[in-house]
C-alpha cells in the first residue's frame, strides 16, 4: 500500500494546482504499488512492445493469442520470437514492426543487454540503453520503469491516457512542468491518472 506520507504530499501539491486534480487523486485514495508482474525485464518488454499504440483491450486480445499459440506449440512465448515463427505471430494480430522488435528484445536478452544492472541506473541512462533496442522507444522504456523497476519518479509524457487525464484535471497543457511538481513520485501521479480514468469508465 502506498505510504500514507506520500499520498499527504500528492494532495497537498494537487490542491495547489487545481481543486479537480486534488479530488481526484481523493477519489482514488489509497492505491498498492504492485511488485512487478514479470519475472525478468524482456518479459515486460514483451508485452509493453504488444501494447504500443493499442488500446489496453485489443493488446490483452492480441497477447491472449500469442499465448494460446505458444501453448498449442508447447513453448513459452519467449520462444515465439524467433526467425521461423514470423507467420503464425502475423495471424495473432502482432505487426510486422513489433515481430521485429520482439525478435530484438529477446535477442538483447540473450546478449546480457537486459541484466539486474540495469535496476541500479537512473531511469535516464537506463532508458537511453533499452531505447537502443529495435522496437523500444521512450514510452516502453518508462513503462519498464514504472512498472518493472518501481522507479517512483518517472512522468511518461508519451502516455495519451496519463498526459490527458492530468491536462483534463488541471486545464494546463504542460504535463512535464505541471508534473514536476510532484517530483519524486511523478510515476505515483501517472498511477493516479490511469486510475482515475478507470474510475471515469466505469461510471460512465
Amino acid at each position: 500500500m502506498l505510504d500514507v506520507a506520500i499520498y499527504d504530499r500528492l494532495l497537498g501539491t494537487a490542491a495547489t494546482i487545481s481543486e479537480p486534480l486534488r479530488a481526484a487523486i481523493a477519489s482514488v485514495g489509497l492505491i498498492e504499488i504492485a511488485p512487478p508482474s514479470h519475472r525478468s525485464l524482456a518479459e515486460r518488454l514483451f508485452v509493453e512492445v504488444v501494447n504500443q499504440q493499442l488500446s489496453t483491450k485489443a493488446a490483452l486480445t492480441i497477447w491472449t493469442r500469442v499465448e494460446a499459440v505458444a501453448v498449442a506449440q508447447r513453448v513459452a512465448p519467449r520462444d515465439l520470437f524467433v526467425p521461423g515463427f514470423e507467420a503464425l505471430l502475423r495471424a495473432c494480430g502482432v505487426s510486422a514492426n513489433k515481430v521485429r522488435a520482439l525478435q530484438a528484445i529477446r535477442a538483447a536478452e540473450e546478449a546480457g543487454l537486459l541484466g539486474l544492472e540495469l535496476a541500479a541506473l537512473p531511469h535516464a541512462e537506463r532508458s537511453g540503453a533499452l531505447c537502443r533496442i529495435r522496437g523500444v522507444g521512450p514510452w516502453t522504456a518508462d513503462m519498464a520503469g514504472i512498472f518493472h523497476f518501481l522507479d517512483p519518479d518517472i512522468w511518461p509524457a508519451g502516455d495519451v491516457a496519463a498526459v490527458g487525464v492530468l491536462r483534463r484535471l488541471t486545464g494546463i497543457d504542460d504535463t512535464v512542468a505541471t508534473a514536476a511538481q510532484f517530483a519524486p513520485y511523478r510515476s505515483i501521479l501517472a498511477r493516479y491518472m490511469w486510475r482515475s480514468r478507470d474510475a471515469t469508465s466505469a461510471a460512465a
